[in-house]
């Protein structure tokens, strides 16, 4: 997580580290903090910084994010917000969001053998299902453009500044799809100079490769650019029995452009493209138990077990993706005010090919899909924002998307040797328009109030039509059919509190909010007329204290939040049987809650050591949950854990520099990330459990910067620990995803600075 600092240019003294703090009230609440609480979670920041402070000492830079839609300081926003630092990133091998939750506590998220299928979870709330019919809980922006799919999200990351993770509805100012949280992306600017460089990883335990390139700089007086690039492949670390392949892999490649434009000081454009295709062999899980004797003597030579890392699959599941879109910026400074408008447009393309019975079960029987996804999305946004300093600031803005989504799935289902086929062409389209503003009152100069205001119109319409060589349900395919319908709802959203600023070390913050989340249809391939009604929206009503602070002359700082949230109407997967297969339907389940507490913090203890950390407590539970009729599943579930967020999650980490000869550097670098117990099915499962575990990492580097050359050394998952990203039910049997770091893995990092 980005804490606050790789290299701080400092006096190497200490002998005052502790002394000159200024602010007994805010350490205070920093050792009262770290000293025991078992309530917290994660902000963790790091950054790189080469500060020092007025008397020599080694302190925190401050963090820039902005969370608020306009630039500030990470420690005098009243948003919970993680910052992750891109470099930090790069180096730590984490290439995609699914690869970060390990550093927030708050951010939790499933996998899926489709990243069509992947969700996130900010505080214990997302969204599970395949269809195009619903918006995710927690939205993904990179460069002030919102991704509609939750499966665009999942692109190789790549010339990054930084994530910042805004943790509880965000709907005020992000607007769509932001009714638990934020995941706001930022790419790193154009360099000023002319500069590249060149970074080469190879990893062990499926040999994976990657290759990472960029080039910038200014090209004339008024006009720089930047153009980066990733080259990457990864054999997995799965083993397909029946043919012995390896498989969970991947073979990536990607492009990112960008060209900032400033004729004047008054006017800026930037315009940003980027290009990503991937083509992924990920199975569609690996059998870890099975309750039927027949099912278990069909996988041999596969043993299942919580460990299981082989298949024997005689259909290669495997996705094919890909992302690509452009946008441009532009923002005048009109006096004081500065006016900024964003246009945007993506396309999505994926094919995903499942062997749906996870079996080498030819000619007898077999379960075999294919689904192609075409999406398209145009976006425009218009903000006017106040100057700051007077008593009243200011952020308002209009918005608009408009979202198509044409989807094809086929499956082949083979029972007793007697062959059937089905086919569903269905498609989606979404327009979202919204007014929206947010202000601040500063009424003296330590005390303000905040109010937000948004006003969302969702218009949601969709057509269905399945084919099949039956006219009954046979295994895996219902009969023909066909539907449409359509709905639009509108609903105000916003927030409103008050923010103190104790002392020049200490803020405190109480807000509530309110969230939203529009109307949803279930569209999928075995879609049933109990499907076509629409789901209402899904509301929240979210409450938040915090602080932020720092001692230590800057060279400590910690934030705290505590938190609940309400939401009525929760739109969420409930698994049921359709067609004699397991299917998840899309259901407005009741209520739920989620409360919990929140802590990040950073100590640069010395010039050369650095430590920083997140704890969270999340108790995200069903309050009231309502039975869909028919369903096969365990509906006694009041009281129970939502799925993917276990209670406790915590993060350390620590840095260490040894400065050498020559202007060389060794930099000592090692973290642990723990989680309790997780539930990852709604109908509480015993069997999709995943117990307490921690994964230690650790690395040691040799770089000259001065030279521009760094040669690192990481081993991952140092202490073995086997574990599931998801697991789910099949019938008669669970399976899981096997994640990257599924056993200790070692690699060896190269970059040189052109």
């Amino acid at each position: 997580m980005k804490e606050i600092s790789h290299h701080i240019g400092a006096d190497p003294s200490n002998r005052q580290h502790f002394a000159n703090y200024r602010d007994p009230l805010a350490l205070a609440v920093l050792l009262s903090c770290l000293g025991g609480s078992a309530w917290a979670e994660s902000d963790a920041a790091t950054t790189e910084a080469t500060a020092s402070s007025t008397d020599g000492e080694p302190v925190l830079q401050a963090v820039t994010v902005t969370a608020t839609r306009r630039e500030a300081s990470l420690q005098e926003i009243p948003v919970a917000v993680s910052v992750i630092d891109g470099e930090q990133l790069e180096r730590d091998n984490r290439n995609s969001v699914a690869s970060i939750v390990q550093q927030v506590p708050t951010l939790n998220f499933r996998t899926g053998a489709s990243n069509k299928d992947t969700s996130l979870f900010i505080r214990g709330v997302g969204t599970i299902s395949t269809s195009p019919g619903i918006e995710p809980t927690v939205a993904t922006v990179i460069d002030g453009v919102v991704f509609g799919r939750p499966g665009q999200s999942t692109l190789d990351l790549v010339d990054l500044e930084r994530i910042e993770v805004l943790r509880g509805p965000q709907g005020t100012l992000f607007g769509k799809n932001a009714s638990a949280g934020v995941l706001n992306i930022v790419s790193r600017a154009a360099p000023e100079h002319l500069q590249g460089y060149v970074d080469y990883s190879h990893f062990g335990n499926g040999n994976e490769n990657r290759v990472r390139f960029g080039v910038g700089g200014r090209l004339t007086d008024s006009l720089k650019g930047s153009l980066s690039g990733l080259l990457g492949k990864y054999d997995g670390n799965v083993e397909n029995v029946a043919n012995n392949d390896d498989v969970n892999g991947y073979d990536r490649t990607g492009l990112r452009g960008k060209l900032e434009f400033e004729p004047s000081e008054n006017f800026k454009f930037t315009l940003i493209g980027d290009y990503s295709r991937s083509d992924d062999d990920i199975p569609n899980g690996v059998v870890v138990s099975t309750g039927s004797a027949a099912f278990a003597d069909s996988l041999k030579p596969v043993s299942p077990s919580r460990h299981n890392q082989d298949i024997a699959s005689d259909y290669k599941s495997r996705v094919e993706d890909t992302n690509a879109g452009i946008s441009g910026q532009a923002e005048w400074r009109l006096g004081d005010f500065t006016l900024t408008s964003i246009t945007a447009w993506r396309r999505w393309d994926n094919t995903q090919f499942q062997d749906g019975d996870r079996l080498e079960a030819l000619p007898l029987s077999a379960s075999h899909d294919k689904g192609e996804v075409d999406y398209d999305q145009y976006s425009q946004e218009f903000r006017l924002t106040s100057p700051k300093g007077g008593f009243l600031e200011y952020v308002l803005g209009v918005y608009y998307m408009h979202g198509r989504t044409e989807e094809t799935y086929q499956r082949l289902s083979v029972n007793g040797g007697v062959a059937n086929q089905g086919r569903a062409d269905y498609d989606v389209t979404s327009d979202s328009f919204a007014l929206f503003g947010e202000n601040t009152f500063n009424f003296t100069e330590n005390f303000r109030g905040i109010f937000g205001l948004r006003w969302t119109q969702d218009e949601l319409e969709y057509t269905h039509r399945r084919v099949s060589t039956s006219p009954v349900a046979v295994t895996g395919i219902q009969p023909p059919t066909a539907s449409s319908g359509s709905v639009d709802e509108d609903e105000w959203s916003g927030r409103i509190g008050v923010q103190y600023d104790f002392t020049d070390h200490l803020m405190g913050y109480a807000t509530y909010s309110r969230g939203y989340k529009g109307p949803a249809y279930n569209v999928f391939f075995n879609m049933q007329p109990r499907d076509t009604e629409s789901l209402k929206p899904e509301t929240s009503d979210a409450y938040e204290i915090g602080l932020k602070a720092t001692a230590l002359n800057n060279r400590l700082t910690a934030n705290l939040a505590i938190f609940h949230t309400d939401y009525d109407d929760y739109q969420a997967n409930f698994y049921d049987t359709v067609a004699g297969q397991v299917v998840t339907r899309l259901i407005n389940a009741g209520s739920v809650y989620t409360r919990g507490v929140e802590l990040d913090y950073s100590f640069q203890a010395t010039r050369r050591f650095r430590l920083s950390g997140a704890l969270a407590y999340t108790e995200a539970r069903i309050d009231s949950f309502q039975c869909p009729p028919g369903a096969a599943a365990n509906c006694d579930v009041d009281g129970k854990p939502l799925p993917f967020t276990p209670d406790w999650k915590s993060y350390v980490r620590a840095d260490y520099t040894i400065p050498l000869r020559n202007g060389l550097d060794i930099e000592l670098s090692s973290d642990f990330s723990w989680q309790d117990e997780v539930q990852f099915t709604l109908d509480q499962n015993p069997d999709t459990k995943q117990g307490a575990y921690g994964i230690w990492n650790a690395s040691i580097a040799l770089a000259d910067y001065n030279d521009g050359w760094r040669v690192a050394f990481l081993g991952k998952n140092l202490n073995d620990k086997s574990y599931a990203q998801s697991l789910a039910s099949g019938g008669n049997y669970i399976y899981r995803f096997v994640p990257r770091d599924d056993e200790r893995y070692f690699g060896v990092q190269l970059r040189k600075e052109l």
